[in-house]
């Protein structure tokens, strides 16, 4: 932020602690209305909103377009400055209203080329070249809903800080939305530049502990490497410039305090296995925590729709959803829908690429970005045939490759709008797996049930294919024919599964069967599930599975620990170090509060990796892999195998062996522990050293971290175990960066009854009741009603609001 900016912010901070009289009443004209009458514009008949004890709404309509338009009201009304800023986070406005210091994430995000595709995609819709349907009726209602809040009622209180002036919310804006989550999801400007580095920089060797092949059709070549066709190997500036763009890749969506998608637990069991007779369906996807939080929720009604849905900001369709008939739930499911693609130039061709065995053009545009205190921004950007030219997002960078990005995202036609539209209404497989089938990119495992019996999912995503012999692990090269795609297969290829026999569905980020590259997480929190879900002869009930979302024990760290015990028996010094690592030796993976074997173990785990990895690549790129699964699937590999060259240090003269490196990081991880968490070892809990806060985007800013940000919290769990209530790998203390984002559980049996949580409350507004409610039940693990049965929403009702036509 610049000075201005942060003036009025400590002027604004200082008036809301003192707690004024002018503040009270500023603050409190900005609350949401949740009773009396207020009229809206567009509404053909009254809808009426009766809210909970939690702040969720409960809509009911005669006609559904007015439905539609009073959702967008209400959303607004909880979550403008939430829809404010994410839109300028996809559409890379971020630093007119943040300063230099999001100057970087805008230059990425335009690079990316989120606007130049959304305005594409709604050409198309208006121009009757995609003809409209129920779905974008539905869209455009719901935004004149948020644009008519927007426009009578005060700004909210981040507006005014940040100055921030009121603009209309677009379908365009909306769409780039829908990249931004997509981009979340993707894995690739972290992961690809990571492997390539250490296959041509270190060596095949180090890629053993990856556990890839290293196939070397369409991958880049390493610099000098003999060959008939001319060698297009990175140099010492390309490497520089991929770490900074990976660094940015990560950092612009942390600076901007906005959610980052990450992983997800769902499974529906069949009513041959549940007490009731009837499905139970079970879904927490995994997202990272902020103020507020990603999803609002709402109970839908108008004649022939209901639903109690999920939502996030700028979209009307709920991406979680039941009702009567059926619901769903979602993970990630992480195949790897972008390629890295390093093109030919030369200076015979400026402005050019060698594509398809000839010299094709770059496309080029200019966008400006505004910045709060300084001057604009021209950004000149270019597109090769493979796709944006990503290097372009480094301010004046010198490179002799440039690098495209191909993105299943940006090379499909992907209506994900009219296929959660249809999955609300989908209450037969047959329509869930056309509704799924709609879904391009990102790619997510649908985990689905009905009230009939019958549970499904499926993977849904366009899938490309890729030629023989292609590992997209690595980053390719654009000229050839490697690099290019050869179509996409059919949905009916895409991993699914329709009523199997063995009575259940679990999905958790793991790889499924089938040759589809991703970025899979490890099988531990899989199997873990899997193990619980197919015990012979147990029935389950609602209560069972809340008690499974909050497991908080797999199997990985002990698997991880096995091969190091005998090191670290040596390592240990003292009677003290000796019993810290018996209880290691007796450690079964779990994580709670009290426990202090998680302590000892992630410490030790960060050590390892320091002393092992950190010397022998670029300090971004190796920042950039401690956050990829790929170094999740590599270190049980490593710690395994006692050969391996990771453990020979390459500053020093000597040749280290692992038993070296374990005592190294044995040493530095308890000298770490004493002098953060106190000499005592017997004091260490988990619970003090694995805290949970909800950050705003102005949290960022001392002294409104005080104010806006929720926490810190004792949390349990941690990644890899299904209460995945995950930190980095990094020293004590940790912070949890992401988990479940609500927790959901339905019985098919009495859907009405279903019960779930929200990480802080319904509300984004400071000051308001439902700010942040919900926080401490949430890492607690407590569940509160979804309520969907009129007897029920009845009795929880706390205030009512009628909408009438303006």
């Amino acid at each position: 932020m610049n000075k201005a900016v942060k003036t009025l912010a400590l002027g604004v901070a200082a008036a809301l602690v003192l707690g004024g009289a002018a503040a009270t009443w500023h603050v409190r004209s900005k609350l949401p209305e949740r009773s009396g009458a207020l009229a809206l514009s567009g509404l053909s008949a009254p809808v009426q909103v009766r809210w909970d004890e939690v702040g969720v709404p409960h809509l009911q309509a005669q006609h559904e377009r007015d439905l539609y338009r009073a959702l967008g009201y209400l959303h607004a009304q909880d979550r403008l400055f939430q829809m404010e800023m994410v839109r300028r986070l996809a559409r890379g406005e971020l630093a007119e209203v943040l300063g230099p210091k999001l100057l970087d994430t805008d230059r990425l995000f335009r690079t990316l080329g989120l606007r130049e595709h959304a305005t594409a995609y709604v050409k198309r819709q208006t121009q009757g070249i995609v003809p409209p349907g129920p779905a974008w009726e539905a869209l455009q209602a719901y935004l004149d809903g948020v644009n008519e809040y927007q426009a009578t009622r005060p700004a909210p209180l981040e507006f005014d800080i940040l100055g921030i002036k009121k603009r209309p919310f677009t379908t365009e804006d909306t769409m780039a939305v829908a990249g931004y989550m997509a981009y979340s999801f993707a894995a690739a400007f972290r992961t690809e530049p990571a492997l390539t580095y250490v296959r041509d920089q270190l060596g095949p060797e180090y890629l053993k502990i990856f556990d890839l092949q290293n196939r070397p059709g369409g991958a880049v070549r390493r610099a000098g490497e003999s060959d008939a066709a001319p060698s297009v190997g990175l140099q010492s500036r390309d490497w520089q410039h991929l770490a900074q763009l990976a660094q940015i890749s990560q950092q612009a969506l942390e600076q901007a305090g906005l959610p980052l998608y990450e992983g997800s637990n769902a499974w529906a069991i069949s009513g041959g296995r549940s007490q009731s007779g009837k499905p139970l369906l079970s879904g927490d996807p995994h997202i990272a925590f902020s103020a507020p939080a990603v999803w609002w929720e709402a109970h839908l009604k108008a004649p022939g729709f209901e639903l109690y849905g999920h939502h996030q900001v700028l979209n009307p369709m709920a991406l979680l959803g039941h009702n009567h008939q059926a619901g769903w739930s979602l993970t990630m499911f992480q195949n790897d829908d972008i390629d890295l693609i390093a093109e030919q130039t030369d200076a015979a061709h400026p402005d050019q690429v060698f594509v398809q065995g000839q010299w094709q053009p770059l496309q080029t545009r200019e966008e400006t970005i505004k910045v709060k205190g300084a001057a604009d921004v021209v950004l000149k950007l270019r597109r090769s045939p493979h796709g944006p030219i990503i290097n372009d997002a480094i301010p004046g960078a010198r490179y002799d490759k440039p690098i495209a990005m191909w993105w299943a995202f940006l090379e499909t036609e992907n209506p994900a709008l009219d296929a959660f539209y249809r999955l609300a209404r989908a209450d037969t497989l047959a329509k869930a797996r056309e509704a799924a089938s709609m879904i391009h990119a990102p790619g997510l495992n649908i985990v689905w049930a009905n009230a009939g019996g019958d549970i499904g999912w499926w993977a849904a995503a366009r899938l490309p294919q890729r030629p023989a012999g292609v590992n997209p692990s690595f980053i390719l090269d654009g000229s050839k024919p490697e690099s290019d795609k050869l179509g996409f297969l059919p949905f009916s290829a895409n991993p699914q599964e329709e009523n199997p026999a063995r009575g259940y569905i679990m999905s958790a980020n793991h790889q499924p069967a089938g040759d589809v590259p991703g970025y899979y997480n490890l099988w531990d929190r899989a199997q873990r599930l899997d193990e619980a879900l197919r015990q012979d002869g147990k029935r389950w009930n609602m209560a069972a599975s809340q008690q499974l979302q909050l497991d908080v024990q797999t199997g990985y760290g002990p698997r991880m620990l096995k091969p190091l015990l005998p090191l670290l028996r040596q390592a240990a010094q003292g009677e003290e170090d000796q019993a810290l690592v018996a209880e290691l030796a007796q450690w079964q993976g779990r994580h709670q509060l009290d426990d202090r074997a998680p302590v000892l173990f992630h410490q030790l785990v960060y050590e390892l990796v320091r002393e092992a990895l950190g010397d022998k690549m670029d300090a971004k790129l190796f920042e950039s892999l401690t956050r990829t699964r790929a170094l999740d699937q590599a270190l049980p590999h490593l710690f395994a195998d006692a050969n391996s060259p990771w453990w020979d240090k390459r500053a020093t003269p000597q040749r280290e062996t692992e038993a070296d490196i374990v005592k190294l990081a044995w040493t530095a991880a308890l000298k770490h522990l004493r002098a953060t968490l106190g000499q005592d070892a017997g004091r260490w809990r988990w619970g003090d050293a694995h805290t949970l806060t909800h950050k705003h985007p102005l949290g960022q800013q001392k002294p409104l971290d005080q104010i806006f940000n929720i926490g810190p919290l004792p949390a349990p769990g941690a990644n890899e175990v299904p209460n995945n209530l995950a930190q980095r790998i990094g020293p004590a203390p940790w912070e949890v960066v992401y988990g479940p984002s609500t927790r959901r559980t339905i019985d098919f049996a009495a859907p009405g009854q279903a019960q779930g949580s929200n990480p802080v409350g319904q509300s984004g507004v400071w000051g308001d009741a439902h700010y942040k409610d919900q926080a401490r039940a949430h890492v607690e693990g407590r569940f509160r009603g979804q309520w969907l049965d009129e007897a029920d929403v009845a009795a929880h009702t706390r205030s009512t609001l009628l909408l009438n036509p303006r």
